[in-house]
């Protein structure tokens, strides 16, 4: 039995690939969009990819189930449990086959069968994986967003994110009888999990990438309640989840009814000033991805700045991408290979409708700029009310230390906030590192509010006036 891992730093998620080397065939676990990295890995393994599966319907990332079946003439398999509103929509195509609790199928010589695991999703399934040419047990567990290393997955994105009332509570305990279930297996029994430390599909995710069962029997948080401590587990699991980024939404309704082949997308286009300017115009983001640096020399008043010099920077795109219009791209370059691992990274949370990708040479005429910022004069002016700290953190963030009468709205919602932000005083936005008060400084001009300054935790404590204003009193997301 052979095994790969593949890991995607900017969505913390990985997929695998699993192949009988006797029998020369593989099947991929939760793959991504970008399927080339499998079928290039079977071709030089000598392996063709025969199977294809998916633990869940995805909320952070496009499956590329229906990619790979379609370009390998694979069979998928789909989960057939949970409520019929979470059925796949493309399960009537040829090439899938829907499984529920306890069916089983063979990759050559590996025995692969379903264990149903709802919770984080009803139709969550794990995958327990046999190498029955050595052995009459499973070796281990592909258990996608059910079970991480050091923690178990939310089971509140169904209400957070697609917006189905009342299946927070239900998800989590659901959950808690998949953690009793997976606890009286054995302890020997390697777990392969779909995310690791970054994704939002969880509160606690190790960074490692494989652990064994018995290793979170004794160590993950999960295991620790007893069969009698449901409530206690439900409100455990319910409480500190980070928000959860706006285009899960959509992910989930893209996998749903069946992703886009890639091949039936259309190309984006270059673009001069004028046609930057008419699209901001009609309300369509334009998004600069240059680093900061470069967009405080000069940018489009109204674009936005999201630097792709951060691996998480799809994550806060999608925040703010309207699927219902095109997006349109500043890239730090315009050579080939820049503009296709771009493509590559957005086309992975299904932003298809790319209007225009081009790169620094279209910012022509007159530019903006953003202006250096005094720290100590903004702290100052913090101090004495007369500049209103704006708080764009996670709430857990907040929650444990914050600047005494900042408001607080995580990044990502501030653009249905905007009413709430004072226009008669300046604005002074920090976060942690200053990445995402960077953002949140150019979206707040793009909207038209100019006085701003960006500054992080780190320069606040530098300007040595701010410790003694600190407050734990915690405000609640409107």
């Amino acid at each position: 039995m052979l095994l790969r891992y593949f890991y995607d730093e900017r969505l913390a998620q990985a997929s695998y690939l699993i192949g009988c080397t006797r029998t020369g065939e593989a099947m991929v676990v939760d793959p991504a969009r970008n399927v080339t990295p499998y079928l290039e890995m079977a071709q030089r393994e000598g392996l063709r990819i025969t199977h294809v599966t998916e633990t869940h319907i995805h909320a952070d990332f496009v499956s590329g189930s229906r990619e790979l079946g379609s370009r390998s003439d694979a069979t998928i398999y789909l989960s057939d449990t949970g409520p019929a509103e979470w059925k796949y929509g493309y399960a009537h195509e040829p090439n899938v086959v829907l499984v529920q609790d306890g069916d089983a199928w063979s990759v050559g010589n590996i025995r692969v069968q379903v264990l149903a695991t709802p919770g984080h999703t009803p139709e969550h399934i794990s995958l327990l994986i046999t190498d029955t040419a050595n052995a009459d047990a499973p070796i281990g567990i592909f258990t996608g967003d059910f079970l991480f290393v050091g923690d178990v997955g939310r089971p509140d994105l169904l209400e957070k994110a697609a917006g189905m009332a009342d299946t927070a509570e239900r998800g989590a305990q659901q959950q808690f009888v998949s953690v009793q279930k997976i606890k009286q297996m054995d302890d020997y029994l390697q777990i392969w999990p779909a995310h690791g430390a970054g994704s939002a599909c969880g509160k606690a995710l190790g960074a490692i990438p494989s652990t064994t069962l018995g290793y979170e029997k004794r160590f993950n948080p999960a295991f620790r309640f007893g069969t009698d401590d449901e409530a206690e587990f439900v409100r455990w699991l319910l409480h500190g989840q980070p928000e959860a980024p706006r285009y899960f939404a959509r992910m989930k309704h893209v996998n749903k009814v069946g992703p886009q082949l890639l091949n039936e997308l259309t190309a984006p286009q270059p673009a001069i000033r004028a046609t930057l300017d008419a699209a901001i115009a009609r309300g369509e983001l334009v998004a600069d991805l240059r680093p900061a640096e470069e967009y405080n020399r000069g940018h489009l008043r109204g674009s936005i700045n999201i630097p792709a010099t951060s691996s998480s920077y799809t994550t806060y795109l999608g925040w703010f991408v309207r699927y219902d219009q095109p997006l349109h791209l500043i890239l730090p370059s315009h050579d080939e290979a820049h503009a296709l691992r771009t493509l590559t990274d957005l086309r992975a949370i299904g932003i298809d409708d790319i209007g225009i990708l081009t790169g620094p040479a279209a910012l022509t005429g007159e530019l903006d700029a953003l202006p250096a910022t005094d720290v100590r004069e903004v702290v100052r002016h913090m101090n004495e009310g007369t500049t209103q700290p704006l708080d764009v953190r996670g709430l857990t963030e907040f929650e444990d230390l914050h600047v005494r009468g900042a408001m607080h709205i995580p990044l990502g919602f501030l653009p249905t906030r905007l009413n709430d932000l004072p226009r008669d005083r300046a604005i002074a936005v920090y976060c942690a590192s200053g990445y995402r008060a960077h953002i949140a400084t150019s979206l707040l001009r793009a909207h038209g509010f100019r006085n701003v300054e960006c500054l992080c935790t780190q320069s606040i404590r530098w300007a040595n006036e701010v410790p003694s204003e600190s407050s734990r009193v915690p405000i609640t997301i409107a």
